[in-house]
């Protein structure tokens, strides 16, 4: 069943992918051509994009059958069921809309989430008792669909800045978007370095102390720029960290962390010295007949439908499940602290939109901001700063 499961996520990544270029393909045929000719490839992506995510919910329903509690309790397993959620929303938004352009882009990005997801441990435990509960299903679900939907507005946004900013010169305006272009790359960088040390079955091991000042084992599956606190070397000839940084940090995944910058950065450059050019003016050729008036709708659509979803799970059902498990509401806790901010900026952004009229690239600023503070919530939260929810 567990095999079963893994293949099914295979397939639907390979179907994401496959949909992806055919979205792509509507939006590069000529002018010329007849109508029905592009609406063929849209239907055909759709049509892909449908039976990938019905591969999905098949790895999820197998998953669960094979652990016996939904699949949402590690970080494996929330960041694809993330992707999936990620794409329904797509599925519903092209319904409503039919708009391909918006499958070139929100594809992109579930297939790196579901990339991102298979880097981690992918093995089905047992649920420790602080999540032996249905607050688990009914929390984790509910969040992650509020920040799938959420995620939309970002795609769309991400549309409105490629085409409006002009590349032809320097500014505030390129920098910024070429920056969020480039954390983009940065994920896919995590997952080619992730992918050949494993290959290489790279592994160095130390000892250290804890924050309890217990001594622990750290096993590192990439050369260790960071070291944890007071560490001592047990692999013979392995690469000697730079640095150690405080017991409170999570030394291992932050340098796994760095590792991915560096990649990123390294794949940046290569893009930039081939084509000679931004990575958004490469992608301008993709939107240059799109409405802007249109993806603007669309992101705030999301973002009207995604705020309130979020607010229900990471929110309210997770004070509820945090009293049963804690006996707190709210303990300050780093994961609590990041979904209230979250939920602080999506209120601010409704209220500037509706109170002061921020419409246009101000909206899609702020739709590519909120992302950054989910993913940082999902990766940075997640793997570098220890806390209740460190068992994600």
């Amino acid at each position: 069943m567990v095999q079963l499961s893994s293949n099914l996520l295979y397939i639907a990544f390979i179907l994401y992918l496959i949909a992806t270029f055919f979205f792509a393909g509507s939006i590069k045929i000529r002018k010329d051509k007849e109508e029905k000719k592009t609406n063929r490839w849209s239907f055909i992506g759709i049509v892909i994009t449908l039976i990938g995510f019905a591969s999905q919910v098949g790895y999820f329903i197998t998953r669960w059958i094979a652990g016996g509690h939904a699949p949402v309790s590690n970080l494996f397993e929330f960041t694809t069921f993330f992707g999936m959620m990620l794409v329904a929303a797509f599925i519903i938004i092209y319904f409503i809309y039919k708009t391909s352009v918006l499958g070139v882009f929100t594809l992109p990005v579930a297939l790196l989430v579901i990339a991102y997801a298979s880097m981690f441990p992918r093995d089905i435990t047992p649920l420790i008792p602080a999540l032996q509960s249905d607050w688990l299903h009914i929390h984790v679900t509910t969040a992650a669909a509020g920040e799938a939907i959420l995620a939309i507005s970002f795609a769309a946004g991400l549309i409105y800045l490629i085409k409006f900013v002009d590349q032809t010169k320097s500014s505030k305006r390129t920098f910024w978007l070429e920056a969020t272009l480039f954390g983009l790359i940065a994920t896919l960088g995590f997952i080619l370095v992730s992918t050949s040390f494993s290959l290489s079955d790279y592994e160095s091991k130390f000892n250290w102390v804890d924050k309890r000042g217990q001594e622990a084992e750290a096993v590192y599956h990439m050369p260790a720029l960071i070291g944890p606190h007071q560490y001592e070397t047990l692999t013979d000839g392995s690469f000697q960290p730079l640095a150690e940084v405080p017991a409170l940090i999570n030394a291992m995944k932050l340098n796994t962390f760095i590792w991915s910058v560096l990649a990123g950065i390294i794949l940046y450059l290569l893009i930039r010295l081939i084509f000679r050019k931004r990575v958004a003016a490469l992608l301008q050729p993709l939107v240059r007949k799109i409405d802007l008036n249109l993806v603007d709708e669309i992101g705030y659509r999301s973002v009207l439908i995604g705020f309130p979803i979020f607010t229900l799970g990471a929110l309210i059902f997770a004070m509820i499940w945090a009293q049963m498990a804690w006996t707190r509401f709210w303990g300050w806790d780093p994961k609590e602290v990041w979904a209230l901010v979250t939920f602080l900026f999506y209120a601010a952004f409704l209220h500037l939109r509706l109170s002061k009229g921020w419409h246009g690239e101000k909206s899609a600023w702020l739709a590519v901001i909120g992302f950054v503070i989910i993913m940082f919530n999902l990766v940075a939260v997640n793997l570098i700063i220890a806390g209740l929810h460190s068992y994600a």
